[in-house]
C-alpha cells in the first residue's frame, strides 16, 4: 500500500511553527518540512530542516525507506512502495516493509511549547545485521521562499556527546540534533526537488538542499531516536533532561496524555490554531503559510476558545491584542518578519468587542482569574476602538448622524471581501456595508452597559439601519447604502454578509418574519 501523497498531515508546536508532510513521504509544498520554527513566535517562520532520506542496510542488501520527487518528474528511490500502512492518530505513523522478517514503525510527532520534533524508528521482527542511515537534507530559509546550491552555506558540526549542532546560514538559528546513533560529517547537496502543489500554483518548485552528513543506527540494538531542534532556552531544556532515547520516551509520554486529554478529535485539531505572541496567545489563522490576522483571530474565538470553554487562553489572547489597538483599529495582519502590522480592516476592532463582551459573560460567576488591572485593560481597549471610530480614523472610517458606520477609501479593501490584484479592489464596498453595521451596533450594544454614551448612538443606529437596509420589494438587506459615501444610495446585491443582521452576534438587527426571509 502507497498512501496518496494528497494526504496531508502537520504537527503545530503551538509557538507557530510545526512539521508537516504528506502520507506518502514525498514533499510536494516549500511549507512541508520536519522543522520549521518561528524564531518570533509567531512570526519570523523559518524552514531548518526540509526533510530525510534514510535506508536500510540488510545483510541482503541496501533497501530505501524514503523517497523523493526530483525535477522534472521523477521519483526516487522506491521507498514509498514499502509503506504498508499509515495513520494520523495520534500523530503520523507509518509501517514499512524492509524484508519477509523485518518492519519498521516509523514516527513523527512536534513537542508543544518547542521548536523540536520528535522523530523514531521502531524494528518489528528481526533486526539482526540491519544498520539504519538517515541524512537529514537542510534549508535555513524564510519559509516562503526556496533554497539554492551555494557556497555560503555551513556544512560544519559541533558533536557534544549525543548531540550534532549544525550553524547552516549566519542569523539562522542553529539546529540541534541529539540521536541515540552515530554522526558521520558526509557533506553533499541534493538538487532540483520538486514540489507539485507549488508548481500547481504557477510558483516556482524546485529546490536544492544541503545535507552535511548521515547518522547511523544499529537497529539489533533498538529503536533509533533523532530529535530535531531549533536553537534557544526551550528547546535547550528538552535535550538537556537526558539521553536521545529517554527523552524520546519521555516526550512521547508527556505529549500522549496531553492529546489524550481532548475530549474530541476535533478539539485536539482546534488546539494547533492556538499559540503563543509575546507573554500572550493568538490565533493561527490558516495553515500552511497564514500568521494570526485580527479578523480571523477574534471569529475563530467565539469556537476556539468561548465554546470550549478555553477562557484562560481568550483571556490572554484579549489582553495580548489589547496594547495594539491604534487610533481606535486593530490590525488585520502581523508580517512575518516584524515589519509595521497593516491596518486595513473595519471589522477586526468591532469583532473584538463583541467577543470581549461574550468573554466577560462566559466567564461571569466561574474561578476564573481576570484581575482588576486585566479587565481595566480590555474595557480601555474597547473604550479606545469605540472613541476612535467615533472620531474618525484611517480610510474613511468614522460615525455618521445616522448613528451608522461609514468606512472606505479608494485602494484600500476594509471588509473580509478583501481581494486585492495589483492595485484593483475587486470588491470595494465602500460606504456603509451591512455587516459593519451589525457589528457596529453590536459593539455599541456591549459598551452601552457602561455608558449612556454608546446606548444613545446604538438607539439611533438602529432605527436608521432597519429604515434604510431594509429592501421590501426583495425581502433582503441592502449590502453597502450610501454607497461610495453618496448618501441615498444602496447597492441591492444579495450577499451573506447581511446573515449577521439576522443572528449570530449578541444583539440581532432584525425582527422575526424579516429575520426569516434573509435566511
Amino acid at each position: 500500500m502507497t498512501p496518496p501523497t494528497q494526504l496531508e498531515w502537520l504537527e503545530a508546536d503551538g509557538l507557530g511553527g510545526f512539521a508537516s508532510g504528506t502520507a506518502s513521504g514525498l514533499r510536494t509544498r516549500r511549507y512541508h518540512a520536519l522543522l520549521l520554527a518561528a524564531t518570533h513566535p509567531p512570526a519570523g517562520r523559518m524552514v531548518l530542516v526540509n526533510g530525510l532520506e534514510a535506508w536500510a542496510e540488510t545483510p541482503m542488501g541496501p533497501v530505501a525507506l524514503t523517497s523523493q520527487h526530483y525535477a522534472p518528474g521523477v521519483i526516487h528511490p522506491d521507498g514509498m512502495t514499502r509503506i504498508e500502512s499509515f495513520t494520523r492518530d495520534p500523530w503520523p505513523r507509518w509501517r514499512l516493509r524492509v524484508n519477509q522478517s523485518l518492519a519498521i514503525e516509523h514516527e513523527v510527532f512536534a513537542v508543544h511549547g518547542a521548536p523540536v520534533t520528535v522523530v523514531t524508528w521502531k524494528p518489528l521482527g528481526d533486526a539482526g545485521g540491519v544498520t539504519l542511515h538517515v541524512r537529514p537534507l537542510l534549508s535555513g530559509r524564510d519559509f516562503h521562499a526556496l533554497h539554492r546550491e551555494n557556497g555560503s552555506f555551513h556544512s560544519g558540526a559541533e558533536i557534544h556527546e549525543e548531540t550534532v549542532l549544525w550553524r547552516p546560514y549566519d542569523g539562522v538559528p542553529a539546529i540541534a540534533a541529539q540521536s541515540s546513533g552515530t554522526y558521520e560529517a558526509r557533506p553533499d547537496w541534493y538538487r532540483n526537488f520538486l514540489y507539485t502543489e507549488e508548481e500547481a500554483r504557477g510558483l516556482d518548485a524546485s529546490e536544492d538542499l544541503a545535507s552535511p552528513g548521515v547518522f547511523h543506527f544499529d537497529l539489533s540494538k533498538g529503536s533509533a531516536v533523532l530529535i530535531l531542534a531549533a536553537s534557544g532556552a526551550a528547546s535547550a531544556a528538552v535535550l538537556a533532561e537526558s539521553t536521545a532515547a529517554l527523552n524520546a520516551m519521555a516526550l512521547r509520554e508527556s505529549e500522549l496524555m496531553r492529546r489524550c486529554a481532548f475530549p474530541a478529535p476535533l478539539h485536539r485539531a482546534g488546539d494547533a490554531y492556538l499559540v503563543q505572541r509575546g507573554s500572550g496567545k493568538t490565533i493561527i489563522a490558516g495553515y500552511p503559510w497564514f500568521g494570526d490576522w485580527g479578523r480571523d483571530t477574534f471569529i475563530a474565538m467565539r469556537g476556539l476558545c468561548l465554546a470550549t470553554g478555553r477562557l484562560a487562553e481568550a483571556r490572554d489572547i484579549l489582553l495580548e491584542w489589547a496594547g495594539a489597538v491604534s487610533d481606535g483599529m486593530l490590525p488585520n495582519r502581523f508580517p512575518d518578519h516584524g515589519e509595521t502590522p497593516e491596518y486595513n480592516s473595519v471589522d477586526a476592532a468591532l469583532w473584538y468587542i463583541v467577543v470581549v463582551h461574550e468573554f466577560l459573560h462566559a466567564a461571569a460567576g466561574l474561578d476564573l482569574p481576570l484581575t482588576r488591572a486585566q479587565r481595566a485593560r480590555l474595557d480601555e481597549a474597547v473604550d479606545a476602538i469605540l472613541e476612535g471610530y467615533a472620531a474618525g480614523t484611517r480610510h474613511g472610517i468614522r460615525l455618521d448622524s445616522d448613528g451608522l458606520l461609514a468606512a472606505g477609501a479608494p485602494g484600500v479593501q476594509l471588509t473580509w471581501m478583501d481581494a486585492k490584484v495589483g492595485d484593483w479592489v475587486v470588491t470595494p464596498r465602500v460606504g456603509k456595508p451591512v455587516e459593519v453595521q451589525a457589528l457596529w451596533l453590536n459593539a455599541l450594544h456591549a459598551a452601552s452597559a457602561r455608558s449612556d454614551r454608546w446606548r444613545v448612538i446604538r438607539d439611533r443606529g438602529l432605527i436608521a439601519f432597519r429604515r434604510r437596509f431594509w429592501d421590501q420589494t426583495r425581502g433582503h438587506l441592502h449590502d453597502v447604502v450610501d454607497v461610495d459615501h453618496v448618501p441615498g444610495t444602496a447597492d441591492p446585491t444579495l450577499r451573506p454578509n447581511q446573515l449577521l443582521a439576522a443572528g449570530g452576534l449578541p444583539l440581532p438587527l432584525l425582527d422575526g418574519s424579516m429575520a426569516r426571509s434573509v435566511v
